[in-house]
């Protein structure tokens, strides 16, 4: 089984190496990672530049922001699931991939994922928040309920019939995408009881009081749009994650 990882970077040039090294270390051979750089002015370039070799597809041009850069990676790939490693993050371990790969290979499903832990931005070993996920239920949907997206590998052939990450939503196109493919299409999938992914804290969705405010209300429009729910949908999503800031891992 081939697997097309993705990341999608614009001037990034303090943690993209750390990303790029987390893709290439991995146990797994059979990877298709492919960078798309939007076009970034300061170290970025030559940070890809110094692992082309290692890398099989590179595209470097402006484009309309991190959902467009994903779209034309997953344009680009030809494996037989996609997944999304944002140059902030790394991998949870070198066994990431093969985890994943050995899901796939025990269950007849569209998608994979398992949980993931907020880090410091200055301390990839140092956890802020926990998302503890659990087996897919529809109606925890509802409840304002999804699993952790940077975690999810989804076949590319979900991709080909259901769409790519919708570009009016500026913030939450990846929150939009899930509904679509797990409310709206009722994609398959399994979950994977362990950390898969570390994300560095303070993303773009809550980097101010405004992003914050435009975010819940690209949420709401998604959850309308595919009748999930009503407001409640987003309140439960919200509370939600401060629950996350009080679940303890067992181990690091």
């Amino acid at each position: 089984m081939k697997i097309s990882i993705i990341t999608s970077v614009y001037n990034n040039e303090s943690t993209l190496e750390q990303a790029i090294k987390s893709v290439l270390s991995q146990s797994y051979s059979d990877i298709e990672y492919i960078v798309i750089d939007g076009g970034s002015t300061d170290k970025t370039p030559q940070i890809i530049n110094k692992y082309k070799n290692k890398i099989s597809k590179i595209i470097s041009e402006p484009d309309k922001g991190i959902y467009d850069g994903l779209n034309k990676g997953i344009k680009l790939a030809t494996g037989d699931a996609i997944a999304f490693l944002h140059s902030d993050d790394i991998y949870e371990d070198e066994h990431v991939i093969q985890k994943v790969v050995d899901e796939f290979a025990n269950k007849s499903v569209d998608a994979v994922y398992g949980d993931l832990v907020y880090v410091k931005k200055d301390d990839d070993r140092s956890i802020v928040r926990y998302w503890k996920s659990c087996l897919f239920k529809r109606n925890k949907m509802k409840l304002g309920w999804m699993p952790p997206h940077p975690t999810l590998f989804i076949k590319k052939e979900i991709y080909k019939k259901y769409g790519l990450f919708d570009l009016e939503y500026s913030i939450s196109a990846d929150y939009e995408l899930i509904l679509r493919f797990f409310w709206k299409y009722q994609i398959t999938s399994s979950y994977i009881p362990s950390v898969l992914y570390r994300m560095r804290f303070g993303g773009a969705s809550n980097r101010s009081l405004l992003n914050i405010m435009k975010k819940s209300l690209e949420d709401l429009r998604a959850i309308r749009c595919y009748k999930v729910g009503v407001f409640s949908v987003l309140v439960f999503k919200n509370v939600l994650k401060i629950s996350q800031y009080f679940i303890k891992r067992k181990s690091v």
